[in-house]
């Protein structure tokens, strides 16, 4: 309910009627069959437009779904090392995180140690700061080289803009679109190939019996 005593108004075609009294611009919004919804309460006065109060709202909804399906909340990978990794395996890392960086994720590269390779550590502070160095161009780091228990670890913040997550809908083939052959069906049996229906118990009472072979040495009667 709108409660201050003028309001500017805007009617369903866009165009400005001025500032009137309230009670007169819901006069007209009735007469002319809208609703009269308040757009910029916080304007001096406020701001309210003729229109269709259940289809304004519908529109805000669709509007919403729309920026949240373009919005992507960054979220924190994690990329683990040991201190004797190969080169194949440490450049196939670091390509993952880059990957990671390009899409607005912020990344965490941990170097795990085992039994006695903590007394080297060194090894793998050398190896977070080339790692650091090899991906500098898609992202900053947020936190030097730091020793927690086994591990030693740096995080890097994204330089780029997160990625809008895509719809993951199936695309529909347009309908002028030959479809695609089907398979081949197994030809249907002839009609001669049908079973016989079976005989009614009638006429099966017709057939004679089979004739007796005569025994040898008896006759026949």
């Amino acid at each position: 309910m709108i409660r201050v005593p003028n309001v500017r108004v805007v009617d369903e075609d866009g165009s400005q009627l001025g500032v009137l009294p309230t009670h007169e611009a819901l006069r007209v919004a009735q007469e002319r069959g809208y609703d009269l919804v308040e757009v910029a309460p916080m304007a001096s006065p406020p701001v309210v437009r003729l229109l269709d109060y259940g289809q304004f709202k519908y529109e805000q909804a669709r509007k919403e779904k729309e920026a949240r399906r373009h919005q992507r909340s960054v979220e924190f990978k994690e990329i683990r090392l040991r201190p004797k990794i190969g080169t194949g395996d440490f450049d196939t890392k670091v390509r993952r995180a880059i990957q990671f960086l390009e899409e607005g994720d912020r990344v965490k590269v941990s170097c795990q140690f085992r039994g006695r390779e903590l007394t080297h550590a060194y090894i793998g502070r050398d190896l977070l700061t080339k790692f650091a160095d090899l991906i500098k161009d898609h992202g900053t780091v947020e936190r030097m080289p730091l020793l927690e228990g086994k591990s030693m670890s740096i995080v890097i913040a994204s330089t780029h803009k997160p990625k809008p997550q895509e719809p993951t809908q199936p695309e529909r083939a347009p309908r002028d679109a030959p479809s695609a052959p089907e398979e081949s069906a197994p030809a249907a049996a002839p009609a001669a190939a049908v079973s016989p229906a079976p005989v009614p118990a009638a006429a099966a009472a017709v057939v004679p019996p089979a004739a007796e072979t005569p025994v040898a040495g008896q006759e026949s009667r």
